[in-house]
């Protein structure tokens, strides 16, 4: 939980008081914040790419250059907490193609906290920014080399042998990856690089990018004041072959006329300074153009793809056109009001409703249904956006929409498509919001299929947004790309209303809907992603990619409707794709949609094929599994780095990561409507302790009758009794517990369990 990574943290800087750098207050240890209390239970969270020392040992904390008189702790941590490492330095490059960044940071960390005779494991944290997606870490320290890299694990044995360590991705906070590398000497300065992707935010025609980049005072390396090594490098290029300007920028950069050119930007910040960056990396530029337009890329696929046609995209960008008109819309808000949605994520769901209901205009109509195993509407037809009737539902949402009760999708689904059936010269959309997973889901994927089949020129169009980690994303995404709409999700509770709201404000500003490219089909071989084209909004560009032999056109049209339901024609030009990378930017959305396909055909072969990409482009996917490869270093760094890609799999230690996928549902936690973000309830501290020592000694008759009912009983009671029945229990043991009260006391006491 990220709740516990952040106390970990505090604890850490606790420790680091032990540390001594000698008696001038020059070399005095930097300030440390104010300790953590219920107000700030994530205030530890890294908030750039940091490097912290696992210890579960406090005996081993200590200055590794002065070593200083340590009072003796008896016990370990558990869990192990962190001390944040000190940072000799950082670079950051950035490289923006189209509506993707990829980036790369690489620094230097130092082990000043741990004895020079010790060592402890590393723990790298990343966070990454909107739609963040990690692409490898690399750390070189002490001789060593470890790397990412993904691969195909079908088979049990084979993940049993591998070493298993701590990473992944921080439950409740998903955007931040972490891994854990074997012991380090203290003293020792690693060399980290490490990389990933994220998405560009757009609004009236600007692109924005934000990279966590804010370093705490505390990893200032003690001692007197020198100066450190920053830099940021950053790469534009729009795609489309037009103007480009820089808007903002937070850092000093300095614009680099020798790259720029039409269409690309590229700019340097190199700077000596005292203190790390201590904001954000933002930037933000504009692609000139008033009406809509794009470009059609194709690039030859890399020798080492494993599908060997031609790569193409199409790029479409709506423009900053601020006086144009959208789509007379009718919106059938269909919300889940499961037990599950009980708090915050239901009170986030209503503030979006409200505030989406009052920027409906009068010409358009709307209807809420709420669901949980019943369904429940704020009207029997569509009424009108009038001040009064939006002023009704909000009333409405308040009085009605309160968590309980199961979870079932279909009936209110098909409800939403009759009440929109009759619809005519308006954009109809169904926004459906739901934190559950349900066991119809592929039925309820064909019964939308052939309800949308047989709507008139303007289906409805399917929005769909998932909270938490226990809805099938896959069926969402599924459901959206069925419905022509769009799929977002808030894996982490505290996005619910800002991503739900900026999903509902693409829904409600389509500019230009029926999307169909010419030409494609006459292509041989030809796979577009996705395979039903979504509309193009004024909040967001449109990327439809894919594969195809052949020659391709040097112009596309591209046909739509616009809000006057008048036709319009596009041409888009072919452009030089060679500095872009289009296998790396179409990849992630490919992988997404080709496994909710896989996952909807029940595909093993699709399966396959993704398996096969993620492993290709480093993409985190379903059917891979990130492990660590170790190397030992040997002869010059640079001979040995050039030579892993020739290594096999026999000559490297293997260490598996848990896994990073989201999955496909969790119909249990559904069922017993437990909330999104939430983790199975931990076991009073007393009880606790006592699970861990009659765990490993009670065989699996005394489990069903003896400790291990002790144990669940004292679960389900509040602390005190807690503690009250563990007494009893330990000091009643049964036969082969004599451990169980070793282990207490060791625990419990500090002894050595000889007593």
């Amino acid at each position: 939980m990220a709740e516990d990574f952040s106390k970990a943290v505090d604890d850490g800087l606790k420790f680091s008081k032990r540390l001594y750098f000698g008696k001038d207050r020059a070399v005095s240890p930097p300030k440390q914040p104010p300790s953590m209390d219920k107000a700030t239970s994530c205030a530890f969270l890294p908030t750039a790419p940091m490097v912290y020392a696992v210890i579960s040992d406090p005996g081993i904390v200590d200055n590794p250059d002065i070593p200083s008189y340590q009072p003796h702790v008896h016990g370990r941590c558990d869990p192990p907490a962190l001390i944040p490492l000190t940072m000799n330095r950082v670079e950051l490059q950035v490289d923006c193609y189209m509506d993707t960044a990829f980036i790369r940071v690489s620094g230097s960390w130092r082990v000043h906290c741990i004895k020079g005779s010790k060592s402890c494991g590393c723990r790298v944290a990343i966070p990454m920014g909107e739609q963040g997606s990690i692409l490898g870490v690399e750390v070189d320290v002490n001789g060593k080399s470890y790397h990412t890299q993904l691969s195909q694990l079908e088979d049990d044995k084979e993940m049993e042998k591998m070493t298993h360590v701590e990473g992944g991705f921080l439950r409740v906070k998903p955007h931040i990856f972490t891994l854990t590398t074997p012991q380090v000497n203290g003293g020792a300065n690693i060399s980290i690089k490490m990389s990933w992707s994220q998405k560009l935010s757009y609004s009236n025609g600007n692109f924005s990018l934000n990279v966590p980049f804010t370093f705490p005072e505390y990893v200032i390396p003690p001692g007197k004041k020198y100066l450190k090594k920053e830099k940021i490098q950053l790469n534009v290029n729009s795609g489309v072959g037009t103007e480009v300007s820089c808007k903002t920028a937070s850092h000093s950069l300095k614009e680099l006329r020798g790259i720029s050119q039409v269409g690309k930007l590229g700019f340097l910040y190199e700077a000596d300074v005292l203190n790390w960056s201590n904001t954000d990396f933002n930037f933000s530029y504009t692609v000139s153009s008033s009406h809509t337009h794009g470009a059609v890329l194709v690039q030859s696929p890399p020798m080492h793809d494993i599908d060997q046609r031609e790569i193409f995209s199409v790029y479409l960008l709506p423009g900053n056109e601020q006086s144009r008109k959208v789509f007379r819309r009718d919106v059938v808000f269909v919300v889940d009001i499961s037990g599950s949605m009980q708090g915050k994520p239901l009170d986030d769901v209503k503030n979006v409703l409200s505030a989406a209901l009052s920027k409906l205009h009068p010409e358009d109509s709307f209807c809420i249904i709420a669901f949980n195993g019943q369904t429940f509407l704020s009207s029997t037809s569509m009424k009108s956006a009038t001040k009064e009737a939006v002023e009704r539902a909000i009333e409405w949402i308040g009085i009605n929409l309160i968590a309980g009760g199961d979870t079932d999708i279909l009936p209110p689904l098909t409800q939403a498509i009759e009440m929109l059936s009759n619809t005519r010269g308006s954009f109809p959309i169904i926004f459906l919001v739901t934190d559950g997973s349900v066991q119809d889901e592929r039925q309820i994927c064909d019964a939308m299929k052939n309800r949308l089949t047989e709507a008139g020129p303007i289906a409805p169009r399917i929005y769909t947004f998932g909270i938490g980690t226990f809805c099938n994303h896959y069926f969402l995404r599924m459901l959206a790309m069925i419905g022509r709409g769009q799929y977002d999700a808030a894996y982490d509770i505290d996005l619910v209303e800002s991503r739900m709201q900026n999903l509902f404000t693409r829904a409600s500003s389509v500019i230009l809907s029926n999307i169909a490219v010419e030409t494609l089909d006459d292509l041989d071989d030809v796979e577009v992603f996705p395979s039903h084209i979504p509309d193009l909004s004024s909040e967001s560009p449109l990327t439809v990619s894919g594969r195809f032999r052949g020659k391709f056109p040097s112009t596309l049209k591209v046909k739509g409707l616009l809000p006057d339901m008048s036709n319009i024609e596009i041409d888009l030009k072919l452009q030089d794709a060679k500095d872009i990378t289009l296998d790396k930017i179409c990849t992630k959305g490919q992988i997404e949609l080709l496994t909710a396909q896989a996952w909807y055909g029940d595909n093993k072969q699709l399966e396959d094929k993704v398996a096969k990409l993620s492993m290709q482009t480093n993409v985190v996917s379903e059917y891979t599994r990130m492990v660590i490869l170790h190397t030992e270093l040997s002869g010059s760094q640079e001979a040995s780095k050039k030579s892993r890609t020739n290594v096999t799999r026999d000559s490297e230690k293997l260490m598996l990561l848990p896994t990073l996928s989201v999955g496909f549902g969790n119909l249990v936690a559904t069922a017993e409507n437990i909330p999104p973000g939430s983790e199975e309830q931990k076991l009073p501290e007393a009880a606790e302790i006592f699970v861990r020592a009659a765990s490993s000694c009670c065989g699996a008759i005394w489990n069903r009758c003896c400790c291990m009912a002790c144990i669940q009983c004292c679960s389900k009671v509040n602390p005190q009794c807690a503690t009250v029945f563990t007494q009893l229990f330990t000091g009643l043991a049964c036969a082969g517990c004599i451990n169980c009260c070793a282990f207490c006391w060791r625990g419990c006491c500090g002894g050595d369990g000889g007593s």
